[in-house]
């Protein structure tokens, strides 16, 4: 029984995680989108003379986002509902 539930706990955690990472890229998605290309933070890609968006990388970041977010949901569930011996 131990393994089960360190076993659950361990779904529980990975799901807990695709989760976070995957809302985190829903975030920078929209970022991408909704912030002009010269007033992106250094890190994230900025250009200093162009006025446009980031579009390809901001799509990435939404697909990415959305598959983490389902993937984490996923698990989540699954570790929820343990089959019974």
């Amino acid at each position: 029984m131990a393994s089960r539930s360190s076993s659950s706990d361990g779904m529980r955690i990975l799901g807990i995680v695709l989760l976070l990472v995957g809302l985190a890229a829903l975030v920078i998605g929209i970022v991408y989108f909704a912030v002009p290309t010269d007033k992106l933070p250094s890190f994230m890609g900025h250009i200093a003379h162009m006025k446009g968006h980031r579009s390809r990388r901001g799509l990435a970041a939404l697909i990415g986002g959305v598959v983490l977010v389902v993937g984490g949901s996923f698990v989540l569930s699954r570790s929820r509902t343990s089959p019974a011996r």
